[in-house]
């Protein structure tokens, strides 16, 4: 939650018109629990998009991630019909299957740099190349995978690209 480039790229979808929900993941930070390898990260994304649809019904629910959090926000997104939007920052598409993102309709934004040391470019373009349409791929030049000394560019990519977005 206090990564620089989720919160770039939170004050982004603000600026988009968004309301954003930031959250840690259990065992991450001060949040109870232990890591559980993504089963029970994904009941903790599906809790926040509850809480989100309670908290602004009628409201469409984006889902949103960065790097490990994209693969579960990718996913649940894809699978919960409440979610009209998916944005991955970082994606880690080489570790995890992405099976119900790569069946969804919905639009796919994807966000990744150049120079990522963990999640390469070449695999989130050939993952990219595998996503039905609509979609979408920013790369940004010389961003590592936290996107060390470009973290505002994560938050101007993400308004310029869904500011005018009706989903």
């Amino acid at each position: 939650m206090h990564t620089k480039a989720v919160y770039q790229g939170s004050k982004g979808l603000v600026r988009a018109g968004c309301a954003v929900l930031r959250f840690n993941f259990r065992g991450v930070g001060t949040s109870a629990g232990t890591f559980d390898e993504g089963r029970g990260e994904s009941d903790d994304y599906r809790a926040a998009l509850e809480f989100m649809h309670t908290r602004l019904p009628g409201v469409p629910l984006w889902a949103a991630g960065f790097s490990f959090g994209s693969w579960i926000a990718l996913e649940a997104g894809a699978a919960d019909s409440r979610v009209s939007v998916l944005i991955g920052i970082a994606p880690p598409v080489q570790r995890y299957e992405y099976t119900a993102t790569l069946e969804s309709s919905k639009p796919k934004f994807l966000i990744q740099g150049d120079l990522d040391e963990l999640c390469p470019l070449k695999d989130t373009r050939a993952f990219y190349a595998r996503l039905k349409e609509p979609k979408e791929l920013v790369v940004i030049d010389g961003a590592n995978h936290l996107f060390e000394g470009k973290t505002e560019e994560v938050g101007d990519a993400l308004e310029d690209l869904l500011k005018d977005f009706d989903a």
